[in-house]
This record gives structure tokens, sequence and C-alpha cells, in this order.
């Protein structure tokens, strides 16, 4: 399956209410075991990054000419980002702190892939 900016709109779409019901997710069903395990900021800082970029994302399946390099890497960095703060938050694995950076460096070459023409 090629990649293409009709298939990136629907993968940006089920990100965007996955970061909808994740934020809601941990403001309600988890707020007790965040609080608990102070890890109720992470999460929120998961969120954040989570659906800032994905509404970038979204601006980009519509830019043209198709801006792939800048979703595919807006799009590892907030599996990669988000997703291991999400995994922390949940698991308590600390070790997934080493991972994170690597994937706000994806978010920050997505936004510097914006600069190609």
């Amino acid at each position: 399956m090629k990649l293409n900016p009709q298939i990136a709109l629907k993968l940006s779409a089920v990100a965007g209410a996955m970061a909808v019901a994740l934020g809601a997710f941990g403001a309600h069903g988890l707020k007790d075991l965040l609080v608990e395990q102070g890890r109720m900021e992470t999460w929120q800082t998961a969120v954040f990054y989570h659906l800032t970029h994905v509404i970038v994302m979204l601006v980009l399946t519509v830019l043209q000419p198709w801006r792939q390099l800048a979703w595919v890497a807006m799009a590892g960095g907030v599996v990669v980002f988000s997703g291991s703060l999400y995994v922390l938050c949940l698991t308590g694995m600390t070790w997934l702190g080493a991972i994170t950076p690597l994937g706000g460096l994806l978010l920050i070459l997505g936004w510097l892939a914006l600069l190609r023409r």
C-alpha cells in the first residue's frame, strides 16, 4: 500500500480521534491512577503533543505539493513521543524516558521537512 494524501487523511483522522479519547480517558478513567503515580502532567503532555501534531498532519494532507516526508516524520514522532509517554504512565517503565526524545527528534524533523520545496 502506497501512502498518499487520502490514506494520510484517514490515518490522521484516526490519530485525532485517539488523541481525544486518550485525553478524556486520562482526565476521567485514569485520573486517580495518574495522580497517585504523579503522572498526570506527563499524560497531559503526551495528549497535547499528540493532538497538536495530528492537526498539522491533517493540514499536510491538503497541501500541494503533498508533504509526505513531513507527514511521516510527524506521524512517527507522535507514535514514539506520545506513545512512549502513554506507556510510561500506564506501566511505570521509566526506561521509556530514554526513547521519548527520539520521538521529539522526529517531530522536529517533521517541522524542518516543511522547509523543503
